[in-house]
């Protein structure tokens, strides 16, 4: 018999100074048997910090090989923004680049391990995809406090994460990086 996809829900209360964006989450977000906790944090706080009017998780969940961990489109459907999550192959950044105008990578991966694995490959526009990396440490951390049922107050202050989870804080820089690096 296989195994269905967990349900947690995220109460987050998200204040981005950096970006102007205040508001309240309520998300319900399916985990998928093969996925990790790392990877299903990976997608949440890539939410948090993606957020804007249009954002939603694919509707297949990751096992949807045709659509992004995380999309935003506009009110007419069109899609702005492709958001990965993990470590995807060439060829999904590659038609994830043709297909929308911004593409972004969020990972619980070293960039220079992602870098390695797809060099020589092409993929479009790839000098523009930007990558976050959450280090390990913070993720490892943040995972002792995931439950079904969570409570997160997400603050994003100059290019540094916080949150708040269970009485505990936890904080990380976030360095958007290329996924390529000049010549």
């Amino acid at each position: 018999m296989a195994t269905g996809a967990t349900i947690h829900r995220f109460e987050i209360a998200l204040a981005d100074t950096d970006r102007g964006v205040y508001e309240s989450l309520d998300l319900r977000v399916a985990r998928h048997p093969s996925e990790n906790n790392a990877f299903l944090l990976v997608r949440v706080l890539a939410y948090c910090l993606e957020y804007r009017e249009g954002i939603a998780f694919s509707k297949g969940g990751i096992s949807d090989t045709g659509e992004p961990a995380i999309s935003i489109c506009d009110l007419t459907g069109m899609r702005l923004a492709w958001i990965e999550v993990g470590a995807p192959s060439a060829e999904r950044l590659h038609r994830a680049s043709k297909a929308t105008a911004r593409v972004a990578l969020y990972t619980d991966r070293r960039p220079d391990v992602l870098r390695t694995a797809l060099v020589g490959e092409r993929i479009h526009r790839g000098d523009e995809l930007q990558v976050v990396a959450f280090p390990q440490a913070f993720l490892r951390a943040l995972e002792t406090k995931l439950e079904r049922n969570v409570k997160w107050d997400v603050a994003v202050n100059d290019g540094h994460l916080f949150v708040t989870a269970g009485g505990q804080s936890f904080d990380t820089a976030i360095e958007p990086a290329p996924l390529f690096e000049a010549p």
